[in-house]
């Protein structure tokens, strides 16, 4: 199996054609590196007979607000490296900030360009709010690598849900020629929905934050045993959440999946979200409460 990493976009398009040239199907897991056994998962459902699997790593700094934690997002290419090739991949793609953006340096943020996309509606709520401008910012590079790479499959990981419907009203907006891939969260051994920011908790708030898991899993339980209310269903999430020591709630809500609106009554589909801090860290997590199993 050849492996390699480019850091430039012609080098990945000569990569990419000369796979296309042996008739290989290009398969596409996009990260933003620190990568851990969730990428892994994701770059195993990628492979196939006739897969040419691609990872790109880049720490995207238009989906980060001048407050969040960019300048510290780790950077870990040598270790990357190593889980993708041992994972399966064929090539990383690992382009600099001007690469992507044609210049360096930013300002609050911001780049010095005046093209961006945005889906309005699912990307004003929720992640939307709490965080105005990431979506933009998520969809605008998706669409950028989307591009760069061409691939046919793209894998997503379920845990960052709402940025998964705003990638697939996208790509189906903008008739991409690419089938998007939701795959399911991998979990640490308490449940913790596994994360590159998990290793900025200490001991005792990563302790805390498994009852980001333990919350979901119990209204799952009384939705199983047929609570329908969704008023009761939430009340219990922002109990057990307000009751742990250090979890600062942001929200906790049900919604439809399509939508990501509110919901009063759960019927056929319905998705509980948390979001919360432990100290500086910001954890999301999510459940489908009527299809899949618990641990998706």
């Amino acid at each position: 199996m050849t492996f390699s990493t480019v850091s430039t976009v012609n080098g990945l398009r000569v990569a990419i054609a000369q796979a296309r040239k042996r008739g290989q199907h290009i398969a596409f897991v996009p990260t933003m590196g620190a990568l851990h056994a969730g990428h892994a998962s994701l770059i195993h459902r990628a492979l196939g007979r006739q897969h040419f699997v691609v990872v790109s790593i880049f720490v995207n700094p238009t989906q980060f607000r001048p407050q969040e934690d960019y300048s510290r997002y780790p950077r870990t290419l040598e270790q990357d490296q190593i889980l993708c090739q041992s994972a399966g991949a064929n090539l990383i793609f690992a382009p600099t900030v001007e690469e992507m953006y044609g210049q360096s340096s930013f300002a609050a943020g911001e780049p010095a360009v005046s093209t961006f996309i945005e889906v309005p509606g699912l990307s004003d709520v929720l992640e939307g709010a709490s965080r105005p401008g990431h979506f933009r910012g998520v969809a605008t590079v998706v669409a950028k690598l989307i591009h760069q790479v061409q691939p046919d499959t793209a894998y997503f990981g379920q845990k960052d849900a709402q940025q998964l419907a705003v990638i697939r009203r996208m790509v189906q907006d903008l008739q991409m020629p690419v089938q998007i891939m939701g795959c399911p969260t991998q979990r640490e051994e308490d449940g913790l929905a596994m994360s590159s920011r998990n290793r900025f908790l200490n001991t005792e708030q990563r302790a805390h934050s498994a009852i980001l898991f333990r919350t979901l899993c119990e209204i799952k339980d009384r939705v199983l045993v047929g609570e329908r209310d969704a008023k009761v269903i939430t009340d219990v999430m922002h109990q057990m959440l307000d009751a742990t020591p250090g979890c600062e709630r942001d929200y906790a809500v049900i919604v439809d999946p399509n939508t990501f609106q509110p919901i009063q009554r759960i019927h056929q589909h319905a998705l509980a979200l948390i979001a919360a801090r432990f100290g500086q860290t910001r954890l999301i997590d999510n459940l489908n409460l009527i299809d899949g199993n618990r641990l998706s």
